[in-house]
């Protein structure tokens, strides 16, 4: 009997862990695929011919693929940063406040997550026509700005769930002010929240494709635009050998950002 439920649980293990090795294959081999193919010798990209680095040569030399990359990280960088701080501010006052019209608020952050991105990327762009706000890099940081901010708030205001206010009335008792208090009090509490919180809008903007193709001009192509335009004729080596540095710098990102908050996480319960 005991050697029966040894079996059953090695079999029940071994089952368990086949099963997630194939969930990450099924999340990681199209990323695989693409760095593989960024050495490729072959520029059609059909077959994997041979192994080369001479795309990520030429990658510095297509001007029009860097330029959509910049365009892509000002955009990502500017949007992250007014989402960050709008985000937080709202969270907090959220949180710390009741007010009238809350919960209506609160019902209308999950607007832009919900609905589809076509209507939201329709609806910006009626909205920049009426306020004759002409397409370009300006009218992309607004719509980026916009659908990044309830991803900050939701972080955020997660973090402060567990947000214990008697420490704030015990830094006001001593003499802070309201300034003080959410500079050297608050934010670095809700510190691993903001991070996350603008990880994940960065994220979304370098990604958006359909909110981006409504609300952009003709000199302010981002990445994913520039890379959608080549799909008809081809997508050369070098955007597969760029896609892969991304994707590097990204995982980066998200390791540096996780250790800070698991080393926050660790202070706090010292």
């Amino acid at each position: 009997m005991r050697n029966h439920l040894l079996k059953k649980s090695t079999r029940q293990k071994f089952l368990s862990r086949a099963f997630c090795a194939l969930i990450f294959i099924f999340l990681y081999a199209p990323i695989a695929v693409v760095i593989l193919f960024s050495f490729n010798v072959s520029r059609r990209n059909i077959l994997f011919e041979g192994f080369t680095f001479s795309w990520y040569k030429e990658m510095f030399s297509n001007g029009p693929l860097l330029e959509s990359f910049a365009n892509t990280l000002i955009v990502a960088a500017s949007s992250t940063s007014l989402a960050v701080v709008i985000g937080v501010l709202a969270a907090v006052a959220m949180f710390r406040y009741k007010f009238k019209g809350k919960g209506f608020i609160d019902a209308m952050l999950y607007v832009p997550v919900v609905i589809p991105e076509i209507v939201l990327g329709i609806s910006l762009l009626a909205s920049f026509a009426i306020a004759s706000i002409p397409l370009g890099r300006i009218t992309l940081i607004i719509a980026h700005t916009t659908f990044s901010i309830p991803f900050v708030v939701f972080t955020v205001r997660a973090r402060l769930a567990g947000y214990d206010k008697s420490v704030e009335e015990a830094a006001m008792d001593l003499g802070a002010n309201r300034l003080q208090v959410l500079t050297g009090i608050t934010i670095p509490i809700i510190l691993p929240g903001i991070i996350a919180g603008a990880v994940l809008a960065f994220t979304l903007s370098i990604d958006d494709f359909i909110i981006s193709f409504f609300t952009t001009g003709s000199k302010s192509i981002t990445f994913p635009l520039k890379i959608m335009e080549s799909v008809r004729s081809g997508i050369r080596p070098d955007a597969y050998a760029l896609s892969s540095i991304i994707m590097l710098v990204t995982f980066i990102v998200v390791v540096v950002s996780q250790l800070i908050a698991y080393r926050t996480s660790k202070k706090e319960k010292l």
